[in-house]
């Protein structure tokens, strides 16, 4: 058996309780398109979690969809008070990953100058709300 640090329950507490007293705050600009019961952003503290966005009226080809989408992201990250500079991680999700390179040439454009680029995981799914070709979530820590 491992010995135990005593200080280890109240050094969580201390991280876990401090989110019980945060505001859980809800972010959907005007005009801002759902496609199910869900806050396209929820802001707790200072992190920040944003849905998956999607953007099928940016076009129907993959180029014009990452580009919308990332443009949706702009502006909820900074309805929240924060921008991709402060982006810790990232989900694409691909109607087939023939649409890999394509977005990922808009996707790394999109980031040029975030000194820190944030975590990523992208892949290909079945289907995709309205028939998007990609939908992104990212998750923000505002910087202090």
């Amino acid at each position: 058996m491992m010995p135990r640090d005593e200080g280890s329950t109240e050094k969580l507490m201390g991280v876990f309780g401090r989110w019980g007293n945060m505001s859980k705050i809800g972010i959907s600009p005007p005009g801002t398109k759902t496609y199910a019961p869900y806050t396209p952003a929820v802001v707790v503290g200072n992190h920040v979690w944003l849905s998956g966005q999607i953007n099928i009226d940016a076009g129907d080809d993959i180029v014009s969809q990452t580009q919308g989408t990332l443009d949706k992201i702009d502006a909820l990250l900074a309805e929240a008070g924060t921008s991709k500079h402060d982006l810790v991680f990232v989900q694409v999700l691909l109607k087939t990953m023939d649409f890999y390179a394509p977005m990922n040439e808009v996707y790394g454009a999109w980031l040029e100058g975030v000194e820190v680029k944030p975590t990523r995981a992208a892949f290909a799914v079945d289907a995709l709300p309205a028939d998007a070709l990609v939908e992104i979530v990212v998750q923000a820590v505002k910087s202090d």
